[in-house]
């Protein structure tokens, strides 16, 4: 259920933004380090929100592979900690039988 919020909103988020760059489609003066140029501002908007998302994306999914990394280590972890567990249990339990 989540997902189909997260898609839905993404779709209303889309859609007003296209419709925000379909009203403005003047061309405007964009000022660069070495000149200026002329571009219409409907390409503007949608080049502005598409690194957005790109930019995003890529940290998003940087965290995501970090998350995984974590999990894995972790994951290691605790499986050595189950043998060493399992090797105390074993040994206690063979400490007992010495004893009878």
């Amino acid at each position: 259920m989540k997902s189909q919020w997260s898609l839905l909103l993404a779709l209303l988020f889309a859609l007003l933004v296209a419709l925000f760059a379909v009203v403005n489609v003047e061309d405007v003066t964009i000022d660069y380090f070495f000149g200026t140029g002329q571009w219409p501002l409907i390409l503007v908007i949608l080049l502005s929100v598409l690194s957005g998302v790109v930019i995003m994306g890529a940290v998003g999914a940087r965290k995501i592979y970090a998350l995984k990394r974590e999990k894995k280590s972790l994951q290691k972890e605790v499986d050595e900690l189950r043998v060493q567990g399992h090797l105390a249990h074993a040994a206690s339990g063979t400490a007992e039988e010495s004893k009878l």
